[in-house]
């Protein structure tokens, strides 16, 4: 009698790190900062929280709707990403999921079978390498080395008669660096030659730091047999706790997705999907005040890091939400991020959260979820940081 399919892969690492804070309490001077989770904390703009009002008093918001979405929302959709990326996208391309994790295991079920593998780079974002080990889907790390890029010509070894997909995430959650348009290209055109799908995971595209599209993937001829683009509202429009998100691929996949949705959701959340689409409609000058700011702590972490370069530490990446970072001691990051809760007064995830079990590089790194510390906040974080010796 084999496993079930949860005992497959690890505890989620968010909730192990909070265990971590059990029995401990914080003085009033020196409170808790909390870098673990990249979900901003603060309730939606008030306008938006206005429009979701009006919608509660709607009655179709009560009531399941299409399973892949709302068609104003998928339209809407379709038209901003013609429009941002300068290539065609139809409504029918697009679907609505509940969050961008289900938007990612909803495409693994139209992918793979039984003993199939993808390609994720490393550090890994922890709830792919968890959906791909429930799922009965070998991952296949690909390490992305110091620099946080991975490089094409690796990835093209690792693919087998196996491989279904090579799945990235840019801007990358754990490391924050942006992958040039070049390198996402170099990909596309890898997995298009092999005849696989690529997954790209655009949850942080709000707040990249070029102008303009991140990629010109959208502009290729017949994209959509090979490019996955995942998405997420939860972080443009504060909408984490209403779960909507968007996949967006060909028709053809939308209809095996539809299948997957009906029997885990059966429909999206009504009244998230129409708070997305007001906030399309409505907040790109709010939006873009929410990038400036994110731009600016990332800005921060770089004129603050100083602080932690004199005592030996190095910034691998910073961007989007992240910043992950390289400490200088002898001492296992899983151990040493649980110490600094009690000792620092700080809540981070070790690197061992974000790579294959034993893997050596993992013991001397951390994440910093930087989303809810402003400038002042993260001058206290690096100065805690600094002053802290095992």
């Amino acid at each position: 009698m084999g496993a079930p399919r949860t005992a497959q892969t690890f505890a989620p690492p968010v909730m192990e790190a909070r265990r971590w804070l059990q029995g401990i309490e914080f003085s009033s001077d020196r409170p808790l900062i909390n870098v673990s989770q990249a979900a901003p904390v603060d309730p939606p703009p008030a306008p938006l929280l206005e429009a979701m009002q009006r919608a509660l008093t709607e009655d179709d918001t009560h009531l399941y709707g299409p399973v892949l979405g709302l068609p104003a929302l998928r339209a809407e959709i379709a038209a901003q990403w013609s429009a941002a990326y300068g290539g065609a996208v139809r409504a029918d391309q697009v679907g609505i999921t509940s969050g961008c994790n289900q938007a990612f295991s909803a495409a693994i079920a139209t992918l793979c079978g039984e003993g199939d593998n993808v390609i994720l780079p490393t550090p890994f974002y922890f709830n792919h390498k968890m959906w791909l080990d429930m799922a009965g889907v070998d991952c296949v790390p690909l390490d992305a080395g110091d620099s946080l890029l991975p490089d094409p010509a690796v990835a093209e070894a690792l693919i087998t008669s196996e491989t279904r997909a090579i799945a990235l995430v840019t801007p990358n959650n754990p490391g924050g660096v942006e992958y040039p348009a070049e390198l996402v290209r170099a990909f596309f055109d890898l997995c298009s030659k092999h005849g696989i799908s690529l997954i790209v995971d655009e949850t942080y595209r709000d707040f990249h730091a070029e102008p303009g599209a991140p990629h010109d993937l959208f502009t290729r001829d017949g994209w959509d047999r090979t490019l996955i683009q995942l998405y997420s509202f939860s972080k443009a429009y504060r909408l984490t706790g209403h779960r909507v998100g968007a996949v967006v691929t060909s028709a053809a996949r939308q209809a095996e997705i539809e299948k997957f949705l009906d029997t885990v959701s059966i429909c999206p959340n009504q009244l998230g999907q129409k708070a997305a689409l007001w906030g399309m409609q409505n907040l790109s000058q709010w939006l873009a005040g929410e990038r400036d700011e994110i731009l600016d702590r990332r800005a921060a972490i770089a004129e603050e890091f100083p602080k932690l370069a004199d005592n030996g530490w190095e910034l691998l990446g910073v961007g989007a939400y992240f910043a992950y970072v390289r400490h200088p001691f002898d001492l296992a990051s899983d151990k040493m991020a649980e110490r600094l809760v009690s000792e620092a007064g700080v809540l981070l995830l070790p690197g061992t959260m974000f790579h294959p079990p034993e893997t050596p590089r993992a013991a001397s790194e951390l994440r910093i979820a930087f989303a809810n510390v402003d400038r002042s906040g993260i001058s206290t974080l690096f100065d805690r940081l600094a002053q802290w010796h095992p």
